[in-house]
């Protein structure tokens, strides 16, 4: 099954994620994002010490949740300077009215320069999360 896929756009960068459930199709998401950033083979086979950056957010709706989640990982490798290569999700709930989302982002320290492409932001325009049969398509666009 593929994960995600870059889509063309005139100006941004457009890719959608897939998976069995929203949960898994967020975290092919982040790994879109993070694939288009970094080189990931590069940065899980170097020697650099493991780094788990906790991840916790907060939304009214899956939308959000893809919106906030995908920005603050954006932001923390900005800010950290961090070599990320996965994002893994241990708990989406409900309570109340929000969604509530537990991951981790892995990462390494190590003083080699992994970057590919620099990514400026995740934009609302044109994100969208389809639910379908059990499947989840989320589409993002990101500012280059």
């Amino acid at each position: 099954m593929r994960q995600y896929r870059y889509l063309p756009h005139t100006a941004d960068m457009r890719f959608r994620a897939y998976g069995d459930g929203f949960g898994e199709a967020l975290e092919n998401a982040a790994l879109a994002l993070l694939n288009a950033m970094l080189d990931l083979d590069r940065v899980a086979k170097s020697r650099g010490r493991l780094v788990k950056v906790p991840i916790r957010e907060t939304a009214y709706t899956q939308q959000e949740l893809v919106w906030f989640t995908l920005q603050d990982i954006l932001s923390r490798i900005d800010a950290r300077k961090l070599n990320a290569y996965e994002f893994r999700i241990s708990g989406i709930q409900m309570k109340g009215k929000k969604l509530h989302l537990a991951g981790t982002l892995m990462c390494k320290r190590s003083g080699e320069d992994n970057a590919l492409l620099s990514v400026k932001a995740v934009t609302p325009n044109d994100l969208f999360v389809r639910n379908h049969g059990g499947r989840c398509t989320i589409q993002v666009v990101v500012d280059v």
